[in-house]
């Protein structure tokens, strides 16, 4: 006679009850065996240690290097020979002081007296503590600030785009080029031997945007009558500015020559200079004039 279990069911005598254990005979391992992977991977290292100490691979990884900082150090030589990268940290070795004094001699130069540059060692000192050594800080930042200057003139009048603007913005930068390149042509068909770079170039050419940004502010405020005024005191102030700087580099030569070759070639020189100086009051009015209305 069949007694039921405790749950109320009967249990059926011919199923077999699923053991807790299993037969030893079909049991599979809980884990792998990996070593022969783990030797695998050891003869991989070993492989990559042997090429290391190759002594033909690290020739080659020694070539390489060798060839890799020869090759940046010809680039640097050659870039250096167009953009002499490495004495752009002089032209931006500006104060505040500097800057605020520098902008006072660009608009009153007429109390100016010594407009030599100090040397210290045959090197010139840097422009914060020389008021006549070129800077590019105040080109730079003027360019920024007339172009700015600009959009805010164009806004006024209805005219802004982007367009515009970077029409204003490109222009200006491509004549300040073709400025510099013509000054280095009459240079040199004018066989002058000067001391006057390409960068100094750049930097006096750059100081009239100084005016320019004045001239479109009076503008903006005063009208066309403060427009005209103010552009034409700072036409004037560049002019000098430019006069009194360039002769000393231009005609720094010509008391070492003798005397029929010094008046022949200091009239030259002269006319170069002043030709220099009167092109920036024309690039002034040219750009500014149909910026205020």
């Amino acid at each position: 006679m069949d007694y039921p279990n405790q749950s109320g069911f009967r249990q059926q005598p011919n199923v077999r009850m699923r053991g807790t254990t299993m037969d030893t005979g079909d049991a599979s391992p809980l884990f792998d065996d990996t070593s022969a992977g783990g030797h695998k991977h050891s003869r991989k290292n070993d492989t990559g240690q042997a090429f290391l100490s190759d002594p033909m691979s690290n020739l080659a990884m020694a070539y390489g290097s060798s060839l890799a900082s020869h090759g940046k150090e010809m680039m640097d030589k050659n870039l250096d020979r167009f953009i002499p990268i490495s004495k752009l940290k002089y032209y931006f070795a500006v104060d505040t002081v500097y800057v605020g004094k520098k902008l006072g001699l660009l608009v009153f130069p007429y109390m100016h007296e010594n407009w030599e540059v100090s040397y210290q060692q045959d090197t010139p000192v840097a422009p914060r503590f020389d008021i006549n050594a070129p800077d590019l800080y105040i080109p730079v930042m003027g360019f920024i600030t007339y172009v700015l200057v600009a959009g805010l003139a164009l806004g006024t009048q209805n005219r802004f785009s982007p367009e515009m603007l970077g029409i204003q913005a490109s222009s200006a930068l491509v004549w300040l080029i073709i400025e510099v390149l013509a000054v280095l042509l009459s240079l040199y068909l004018v066989t002058v031997n000067t001391d006057l770079t390409t960068i100094d170039l750049v930097a006096f050419s750059g100081y009239k945007y100084v005016g320019m940004m004045i001239g479109v502010v009076a503008g903006l405020l005063f009208g066309r009558t403060g427009y005209y005024l103010t552009l034409l005191w700072c036409c004037v102030s560049i002019f000098v500015f430019m006069i009194r700087t360039l002769r000393l580099k231009i005609l720094s030569e010509a008391a070492a020559e003798g005397r029929l070759v010094r008046g022949a070639k200091n009239q030259l020189r002269m006319y170069l200079t002043m030709s220099i100086a009167a092109a920036q009051p024309i690039f002034m009015y040219w750009f500014t004039f149909h910026l205020v209305r």
